[in-house]
């Protein structure tokens, strides 16, 4: 999907704590192995049981970090983050790991999430005379840890837990520990795994072969583990809420190597597909995915529906994600930089298009429009992912509720819009038998509402708030 439609994921985590190993290099490739969770910056902060050290820059992780970068960064704990914004716009300040100087020393800190209370929190500790020098909400966590931490880094994390709401996984570093810390719902993930004596931390397990790591187990929900030269210990933050874990995490965020709850996401992606052709069956000579999401899907509803599963959209992986914004008529286009149709295989055929979601809309109609003009006779839209009709306010760069298509909008009128010949969404009954794990398990607000974090009555201020601080700060 396209750039202007597409959930925007939140970032990627990544930390090791491995002494007498290149820390740095092998936070590099662990990074690397989570490029797809954030592409705006990426940032490595190191500990050699004493100093901090840090580097971050805007880019993706292959450009950020050079070898003599690499080399500079030495140490046996480190801590790595790959970023897209979510609140708090890019530049360089709001690039993480943060870090910040405590009574006990600096600490650095990934956070991927988003608060829901981040400004009254901010507003507050300004008052109390804090200078806030970026403009996103992980630095009110940070700020709130240093605050509190005058020697047990336990206790300062649950005194933060306590204050924040909203969704966080964080990666930590001290100069002498490693710690991960999951919020009480568990909406974004955290898993560790194991590197011979070295312990790891990322925000999916396929981060952990590229490294030679085995997977352990997840982080529970309100959980934090802290890693030291005694190993791994488990405390209790805060007591478990309920298991909310973002359901597009299954959709589309997570790799379709990365396991969630045990499943491998491909296989729960193809059941996905599989659902689809149950729900919303339609003759047709094809079916394609729109690459590379919908991929698996696509096989699952071939291998349901018996129609052959072909490529009919080739996705160019050197299509550039830019800073610089393109004219309004680039804009419009952009799909054509990315998407090339296969007439010869499309030309006069019923096509199944099998994607992982609408969210304006914009995309998917271009890539309606792209297909009919190579050629197609009919193009049936299959969507893995319900109707998003609510906002997402826990880390997702979702649209708002004015920009949502399904949000005012029937499947009709959505498929009018868009310009296919039919239109089928997965209803979240298909999704659940697909992920094969009870409702309650999931956050799935943007489709029903239901949001198992309260959600302020002024959480859009967080925004603007923050927004007009990066104004002010220029």
């Amino acid at each position: 999907m396209g750039d202007q439609d597409t959930p925007r994921e939140a970032c990627g985590l990544f930390g090791i704590y491995a002494p007498g190993e290149d820390v740095a290099r092998l936070t590099y490739f662990g990074l690397f192995a989570l490029q797809h969770r954030g592409q705006e910056s990426a940032g490595i902060a190191v500990s050699d049981g004493t100093h901090l050290r840090a580097y971050r820059e805007l880019g993706l992780v292959t450009r950020v970090f050079t070898e003599p970068i690499l080399q500079s960064l030495t140490g046996h704990i480190a801590v790595g983050h790959t970023r897209y914004a979510t609140t708090g716009s890019t530049n360089l300040r709001n690039v993480q790991p943060i870090t910040c100087s405590t009574l006990q020393g600096n600490i650095a800190v990934a956070h991927n999430g988003n608060l829901v209370n981040a400004h009254h929190l901010r507003a507050e500790l300004e008052a109390q005379g804090e200078q806030f020098e970026a403009t996103n909400d992980s630095e009110v966590i940070v700020r709130l840890i240093a605050r509190h931490y005058q020697g047990d880094i336990v206790s300062a994390l649950r005194a933060m837990m306590r204050r924040v709401q909203g969704a966080y996984s964080l990666a930590i570093l001290t100069p002498k520990q490693l710690i991960g810390v999951r919020d009480p719902f568990g909406v974004r993930p955290l898993c560790i795994g194991r590197l011979d004596s070295a312990w790891v931390l990322a925000s999916e397990d396929c981060a952990f072969p590229p490294i030679g790591a085995e997977f352990v187990r997840e982080v529970q929900p309100g959980e934090i583990v802290v890693i030291d030269e005694q190993g791994l210990h488990s405390y209790e933050g805060l007591p478990i809420q309920r298991e909310a874990l973002c359901m597009f995490e299954l959709i589309y965020f997570a790799r379709p190597d990365s396991h969630l709850f045990g499943n491998l996401i491909y296989e729960v992606r193809r059941r996905m597909g599989m659902e689809l052709a149950h729900e919303h069956p339609v003759q047709a000579d094809l079916v394609i995915p729109v690459p590379d999401s919908g991929v698996p899907a696509a096989v699952g509803y071939a291998q349901a529906s018996g129609i052959p599963f072909g490529e009919g959209l080739i996705k160019n992986r050197y299509a550039p994600r830019t800073f610089i914004q393109p004219d309004q008529r680039l804009r419009e286009q952009s799909v054509r930089l990315k998407l090339t149709p296969l007439r010869e295989i499309i030309e006069g055929k019923r096509l199944v298009v099998v994607d992982d979601s609408i969210v304006r809309g914009t995309t998917t109609r271009q890539i309606v429009r792209l297909l009919f003009e190579a050629g197609a006779s009919e193009v049936h839209m299959r969507i893995t992912a319900p109707p998003i009709r609510h906002p997402c306010h826990y880390g997702i760069d979702m649209a708002t509720l004015r920009e949502l298509v399904a949000a005012e909008h029937t499947v009709a009128d959505v498929c009018e819009q868009i310009g296919a010949t039919t239109l089928g969404y997965l209803s979240i009954e298909g999704l659940m038998r697909a992920s094969r794990l009870p409702q309650h398990r999931f956050c799935l607000a943007c489709f029903n509402g239901n949001y198992p974090i309260p959600i302020p009555d002024d959480v859009e201020l967080t925004k603007e708030l923050f927004e007009h601080a990066e104004v002010v700060s220029k």
